[in-house]
């Protein structure tokens, strides 16, 4: 089969090549590849600075949509060969054939092209998990969201509105803040041209937010601790803008008794993911159904153009998902 090679550098060093078709095990699905999706993560990978976990194919690729076309023993009566599903990987989906635990496998909602569907499983259930899980969001919470034009950003937006409570974003364009206040941001700030804690404390009159989802890091580190309102949640789960921060102080932390919260998703083990996935898609598979919820494509590219497409990842550019198209499938209606 084909799938996204490199070699440790730019997107330059991005090839298709040909490898084996890989065989599920016991408790795993085989899926013909539809689409797939962009993710920082795979441009951190393709840089040496994120190796997959132990087990983990060594495939780029995060979440894919596509077909059930083998099951190995051990499966439920529930999955069958032919049903149309997304699934959150821990890599392999930069492939036409890819593997899968059963449980981390969700039905395609029926008003779903394929291309949507390959935007859902990796930044929907990150945000989910942020929000949900460990920032254990309430009604009562203003959120601030860095990079909210992003995959998980504009996912988080959505969940944060379903839920009541408010959101604040920062991103790098008017164009942008202008589109995500259309999904149910509060508010934008540019981070290129405001102050962001400044701006922060007059939009919640002086009091701050209670949960920040923070995947810049360290460059945005002051501007953080001074938006977190008492008794905050400060979540980590990127490090865009840095991993070392020599001149931290933890005072301020502990005067206003944060709590800093880091995780990832993609080394958490079976059993994390597979309650994460049951949980999230009784809360979000009914709301994709009847419109509530909607992924965010921007551009769908042939997975020959993967170059292009970490090309314009990294450019910062882009809103919500690139999503590249594997297998041609007259039958799976794959428009956006």
């Amino acid at each position: 089969m084909q799938a996204v090679q490199y070699t440790v550098g730019g997107p330059e060093n991005l090839f298709l090549g040909e490898v084996p078709i890989p065989e599920p095990r016991d408790g795993e699905v085989r899926i013909k590849v539809m689409y797939t999706a962009i993710n920082r993560a795979d441009t951190l990978q393709r840089k040496g600075g994120y190796n997959p976990p132990p087990g983990a194919s060594d495939i780029m690729g995060l979440e894919a949509s596509g077909i059930i076309d083998r099951l190995g023993p051990g499966c439920p009566p529930s999955v069958t060969v032919g049903q149309k599903v997304m699934v959150l990987l821990a890599g392999g989906g930069y492939a036409q054939f890819v593997t899968s635990p059963w449980q981390l496998v969700m039905g395609v909602p029926s008003q779903f092209s394929m291309s949507q569907a390959a935007a859902v499983p990796e930044v929907w259930i990150t945000a989910y998990m942020l929000l949900h899980k460990l920032g254990h969001l309430t009604k009562d919470d203003t959120v601030l969201i860095h990079a909210g034009g992003s995959g998980v950003g504009t996912a988080a937006v959505q969940l944060i509105k379903q839920s009541g409570a408010k959101c604040i974003i920062t991103a790098g364009s008017q164009e942008k803040i202008d589109f995500v206040k259309t999904l149910g941001a509060a508010a934008g700030i540019n981070y290129k041209e405001e102050a962001v804690a400044e701006r922060v404390l007059e939009l919640t009159n002086g009091k701050g937010v209670d949960l920040v989802l923070d995947c810049v890091g360290a460059s945005m580190y002051e501007e953080n601790l001074k938006a977190l309102a008492l008794d905050g949640r400060w979540i980590v789960y990127g490090l865009m803008g840095g991993a070392i921060k020599s001149d931290v102080n933890l005072g301020g932390l502990l005067r206003k008794r944060a709590s800093l919260i880091f995780s990832t998703l993609r080394s958490r083990s079976l059993e994390f993911k597979s309650s994460l996935v049951r949980d999230f898609s009784q809360l979000a598979l009914p709301r994709f159904e009847d419109g509530t919820f909607q992924p965010i494509v921007q551009k769908i590219l042939p997975l020959s153009d993967i170059a292009k497409a970490h090309t314009l990842m990294e450019a910062n550019k882009t809103l919500g998902k690139i999503v590249l198209k594997v297998h041609e499938d007259d039958t799976i209606k794959d428009e956006l």
